[in-house]
């Protein structure tokens, strides 16, 4: 069975904006490494919207750092599922829109073979937290207080608290921290 993980940059104070976030080469590169475990990526809208075409464009343009342009290959390689209700297409060959339940969806996908499923997308993974189809969670909490944007949860309220047991961290040199987690199995 295939692992989903959802890895996210954090604001010390909880949030998940990506205008207040250090994006350096050396957190590129966490995150490449991230992408070469996956076999697929799944998307809501909002975030997917972020990504595409920006990451592809970077992809064939070379128009950033190697560590990004690396980052930009990998990720623009990745088969992703976007989920909407509101787009009618997408013109990214890699993406395959889902207008159907996704819950049902994600369930199937995880006992297929391949590659890790990545979660790219704060809606996406409350949802599926809530269902404990999440297998691995990767925070990596950046040294900014953001006082704004979304946060976890936002969307979703989750009924039961969700145990995690602790994998390890890392620490950049820019402050922020990468801290890995496992969902607990006695959940």
């Amino acid at each position: 069975m295939r692992k989903i993980i959802f890895g996210i940059n954090i604001s010390a104070d909880g949030y998940c904006g990506h205008t207040d976030m250090v994006a350096d080469d050396e957190l590129h590169k966490y995150f490449t490494d991230l992408l070469r475990s996956a076999s697929l990526m799944l998307y809501g809208r909002i975030t997917y919207e972020l990504m595409v075409p920006f990451w592809p464009d970077v992809a064939r343009d070379r128009s950033m750092s190697e560590t990004s342009n690396e980052f930009a290959d990998i990720f623009t390689s990745i088969d992703k599922v976007l989920f909407s209700t509101s787009l009618e297409h997408t013109t990214d060959a890699s993406t395959r829109l889902v207008r159907a339940n996704m819950i049902e969806e994600v369930t199937q996908l995880k006992q297929q073979s391949g590659g890790d499923i990545l979660v790219g997308s704060l809606s996406i993974a409350s949802q599926l937290s809530e269902h404990r189809l999440i297998d691995e969670y990767r925070f990596v909490v950046h040294p900014v207080i953001a006082g704004k944007g979304p946060r976890l949860f936002d969307a979703v309220k989750l009924q039961n608290t969700l145990r995690l047991d602790f994998l390890g961290s890392r620490s950049f040199q820019s402050g922020s921290m990468a801290l890995h987690y496992k969902m607990r199995l006695d959940n």
